[in-house]
């Protein structure tokens, strides 16, 4: 479990979120790009919560460990679509001309 800072807020995300919530940050701002990311944690009243991220070149973010017992809400699409554009930025595939047929395996 992490704590999450963001605009003034925080709240409590499982590691994979927290970690990956980051890198994704690192990779849109190294990159000058945007998106959002809605993931579920534990607000700091204890309740469930869901938080929307806008990330970009100006994020300001803040990850934490903590001693908290607290088992967060698993975010494994979100984790998923993060790695999948995390990767995309990072090494994006070969460019290939219009006139190239689409390859189906």
């Amino acid at each position: 479990m992490k704590h999450v800072t963001y605009a003034d807020k925080a709240l409590f995300l499982d590691d994979d979120s927290a970690d990956w919530l980051m890198e994704y940050a690192r990779a849109l701002g190294s990159a000058t790009m945007t998106d959002t990311v809605t993931l579920r944690g534990i607000g700091m009243d204890g309740n469930e919560v869901e938080a929307t991220f806008l990330l970009n070149h100006s994020t300001e973010l803040i990850t934490q460990t903590t001693q908290s017992g607290l088992q967060g809400p698993k975010n494994d699409e979100a984790v998923g679509y993060m790695q999948e554009q995390t990767r995309l930025i990072l090494t994006p595939p070969p460019a290939r001309s219009v006139d190239d047929p689409l390859e189906i395996s």
